[in-house]
């Protein structure tokens, strides 16, 4: 499924729908691309300020970086919904046949791949809204801080998809690093965030 050319009613209709994609893993990526458009439109009122314009390197150079995790986002929602699909597929199958004792391994990196990138993306979004702080309009308070707020929720979402697919991992000690590096995530996410609304508040 594309997803660029929906509209939002179109969007919301899509996920309501009793289907299984786009799901929770789509709804996760959604949420970190509008904590990016946000952020974006916090420095878009920042940019060309005179009382900041020390700063226009920083909000020119952020403008850039959000925009291209907005981007990645919306990829990631779309490979989020081919990976399940094709799991789904596979798994389907019998566990003797060929294809999927070849194709089942990879499918299962895939499904965890998608959302696992969303952590990392919602992470990173989220230390470059804390870079922020002090430097961008102060009328904008508020929306700094709901999009760490939709940041972390997003990294929050994301990784119900990885723990939900962790369990097919053959190997127990990649089971365990996954889990490990899920909480350090999340926990670096919340800090971080819980940090942006005190600043803003």
């Amino acid at each position: 499924m594309h997803f660029d050319n929906l509209t939002i009613r179109d969007l919301l209709d899509a996920i309501a729908a009793k289907s299984p994609t786009p799901g929770g893993g789509a709804v996760a990526s959604f949420t970190a691309a509008l904590a990016a458009a946000l952020a974006q439109m916090v420095i878009n009122y920042s940019v060309g300020k005179r009382s900041l314009a020390e700063h226009d390197a920083l909000h020119l150079e952020a403008l850039h970086t959000l925009g291209d995790l907005s981007n990645r986002a919306i990829e990631l929602a779309e490979q989020d919904a081919r990976a399940y699909a094709h799991l789904n597929e596979i798994a389907k199958l019998d566990k003797k046949d060929d294809r999927r004792r070849r194709d089942y391994p990879a499918a299962v990196a895939a499904a965890i791949d998608a959302p696992k990138s969303v952590v990392d993306l919602s992470l990173q979004m989220l230390e470059l809204m804390k870079s922020l702080l002090g430097t961008t309009n102060p009328h904008l308070k508020s929306d700094l801080a709901i999009a760490a707020v939709l940041a972390n929720a997003a990294a929050r979402a994301a990784a119900w998809n990885v723990r939900i697919n962790a369990p097919l991992l053959e190997n127990q000690s990649e089971r365990d690093s996954l889990s490990a590096m899920l909480d350090r995530s999340l926990s670096r996410a919340a800090s971080t965030a819980a940090a942006i609304e005190k600043a803003c508040a």
